[in-house]
């Protein structure tokens, strides 16, 4: 079996031979003399009967056939071995090798199977190989790749596990391979043994053919005819090939010198020979022009395997010529292909600097992984690019090709790992954040139901908001903790919408009631009892009062009513001061309805700020009044400045009046509160 593995691995295409036929001596064969001529014969006698004493010949040059012989035999040893010993060589169709190293492994596969389903099995060895080769290469990197994946995600190395489908189809495919290539083999090795078996035969009857007594013109007839059978007997082991070869040849030179009793014949087999070897030649020769290099190679080597196999020797004088011609049209056919791989060359050169930018590239990717995750998704999809074009660069030469790809996989791995790094990195930064995340679902969960929406509202704002703020969880828990968060925030806001839908119901029904009042208002005519004028307005103002918020596009009503109030109080002769301070009742009242401390606090400020504002300017104007001399009190200036302080400190009474009923309404709420802690609560 071991073998047939080596069979598979050898070149297919004809060799150039190592040394010129030229380089060699001519020659005359050893055998002069009967004697020793006996002595050959009888040596190749014993080692013909006996395949074992074929495959180690007892001394070669006991066997040295002639000049001609010789070197086809150096020239051709190579190429006729393979072709002898397997029977189906020429009919082999040249099968194209496609780019195998761009291909993923899914296609590999496929290419595979459809190699083994329309090609012939003993014609794959090559092809089979380097897909093997790539596809073994791509899946290590897959499994490492997916192995540091599992590591990085906490996983430990000893339990990691993968079952691939794609290994186990390329496993099935390539197992039916081989079954088709052993069954082969196993039939061809039987049909060799047989044929060397029919070949050691026809040996054993060229023997006899020499020094016999019948008529030379029939032995000469049954040697023709045994030199056909010799044609088609067949391939043999390779082991058995030269020798046999050598030793059948051998006899033929014999039978030759003892055809020199009958030059004739000989002269005229000589001139058949060499009318064939010149055919050869010839066809040689337009080869040499042949467009398809592989085709012209193939049937070079099959013309040689003619020369060698199918053509007797040629007239002395003519030997070294026929030779030389037939050699210059191999070595210009040779040269062809000498300059076609001295481009691929080139072209592979080429093909290599693609192959080390995208290395280089690679590395660079590999020392700036970035620390943010859509930065690295984008490097994620840069090395997918890279890797892609680095198996679409073409292939380079076979001393360069485990050198570069031993140098992107070390790119490949370092960038992995840190991008693995990064991953563990972010995944610690996860768990905190979801540790985060529970947090401000607690918090929602606490408010939900809650009542005190100035409290809770502020609050749920804020929680949504950290939310935001807060960066990724693992993935198989953020869909449902966000679900949960949304729910009960969604759950709060609808109840809190809910009160500002029923609130607005009510504002818009103190509308209607504060517009009623206005119309009263509007409509109502001074008697002239200022008493009894008086005291209805009030109750119109108390009733006013009453009535709590309106909705806010509204709010222009309580400027109407206002000044409708004010012009009525002084047509009854109420102060401004008056005025001001019974309609600063229904401001309070508003306070009061509110219960909302903070609000409270507001107006307070707001009426602190006012009053130091009065005293500012009542100081300013009481400055002023001091550049002016005793003398000038009757001055319209001085009286106009006098005024002016005078309605000041009126308008600072009023604010201080306001102030006091706001430490009255919030004396009122300290009882409340100390009466029912509840309520304060």
């Amino acid at each position: 079996m071991q073998d047939k593995d080596q069979k598979l691995q050898k070149t297919e295409e004809y060799q150039q031979p190592t040394t010129s036929p030229m380089e060699k001596t001519p020659g005359k064969s050893p055998i002069r003399n009967p004697q020793s001529l006996g002595v050959v014969i009888q040596e190749n006698v014993e080692a013909s009967s006996n395949p074992a004493a074929l495959a180690a010949p007892k001394a070669a040059g006991n066997l040295t056939p002639n000049t001609e012989t010789s070197r086809a035999t150096e020239e051709i040893s190579v190429s006729s071995t393979k072709v002898i010993e397997d029977p189906d060589h020429e009919k082999r169709p040249h099968i194209p090798r496609a780019d195998y190293h761009a291909m993923s492994m899914e296609k590999l596969v496929d290419e595979l199977q459809r190699l083994i389903k329309h090609e012939n099995i003993q014609a794959l060895g090559k092809q089979v190989s380097v897909i093997k080769h790539e596809f073994d290469q791509k899946f290590q990197a897959f499994i490492k790749h997916k192995k540091e994946e599992f590591v990085a995600d906490d996983g430990s190395e000893v339990d990691f596990r993968y079952n691939s489908v794609v290994k186990k189809q390329f496993d099935e495919i390539f197992a039916e391979y081989r079954e088709k290539r052993n069954q082969y083999y196993e039939k061809q090795e039987q049909t060799l043994k047989s044929n060397l078996q029919k070949r050691l035969a026809l040996i054993e009857q060229l023997k006899s053919f020499i020094n016999v007594k019948e008529d030379i013109h029939t032995t000469y007839e049954a040697f023709k005819e045994l030199q056909e059978k010799w044609r088609n007997a067949g391939s043999v082991p390779r082991n058995h090939y030269n020798h046999l070869w050598q030793t059948y040849h051998h006899h033929v030179e014999t039978f030759y010198d003892f055809l020199q009793l009958n030059r004739e014949l000989r002269d005229l087999d000589f001139k058949h020979n060499l009318e064939e070897k010149l055919k050869l030649i010839a066809r040689a020769e337009v080869l040499i022009h042949e467009p398809d290099l592989y085709k012209a190679l193939k049937e070079l080597q099959a013309l040689h395997k003619i020369w060698k196999e199918d053509i007797g020797p040629v007239a002395k004088e003519h030997r070294e010529a026929v030779w030389e011609q037939f050699s210059k049209a191999t070595k210009a056919l040779y040269q062809r292909r000498q300059d076609e791989l001295q481009e691929m060359e080139k072209d592979y050169e080429k093909n290599l600097e693609k192959k080390r930018e995208i290395i280089t590239s690679l590395k660079a990717l590999a020392n700036t992984v970035s620390n943010n995750y859509k930065a690295l998704q984008h490097q994620i999809k840069q090395v997918e690019v890279l890797r892609e074009a680095f198996f679409k660069a073409g292939k380079v030469s076979r001393k360069d090709r485990e050198q570069s790809w031993t140098d992107f996989k070390e790119a490949i791995r370092e960038f992995n790992n840190h991008k693995n790094t990064f991953y563990k990195t972010l995944k610690k930064e996860q768990q905190q954040n979801l540790e985060k995340k529970k947090a401000l679902v607690a918090i929602a969960i606490s408010l939900k139901d809650s009542e005190d929406w100035n409290k809770a509202t502020p609050e749920m704002k804020r929680i949504q908001s950290e939310w935001k703020k807060i960066g990724f969880v693992p993935r198989k828990e953020a869909d449902t903790l966000w679900q949960e968060f949304k729910a009960i925030c969604n759950h709060y806001f609808d109840r809190l919408h809910a009160k500002k839908n029923e609130e607005q119901k009510e504002e818009h029904q103190n509308f209607e009631k504060k517009t009623a009042c206005l119309e009263q208002l509007k409509n109502f005519q001074l008697s002239g009892d200022t008493e009894k004028d008086v005291a209805t307005i009030k109750k119109i103002l108390e009733e006013w009062k009453q009535y709590g918020r309106i909705p806010y596009d509204k709010k222009h009503i309580n400027t109407k009513f206002n000044k409708i109030v004010d012009a009525l109080f002084k047509k009854t002769g109420i102060s401004q001061q008056q005025s001001e301070l019974l309609k600063y009742g229904n401001k309070v009242q508003q306070l009061a309805h509110t219960n909302d401390p903070q609000a409270l606090n507001n107006e307070q400020t707001f009426i602190k700020r006012k009053i130091a504002e009065s005293k500012a300017e009542i100081r300013q104007l009481e400055n002023n009044l001091e550049f002016f001399s005793s003398t000038s009190e009757n001055n319209p200036l001085v009286k106009n400045v006098v005024n002016h302080i005078e309605q000041q400190k009126e308008t600072l009474e009023t604010w201080k009046t306001k102030l006091k009923k706001l430490h009255s309404l919030e004396n009122h709420h300290h009882k409340t509160n100390e009466k029912d802690p509840d309520k304060k609560a």
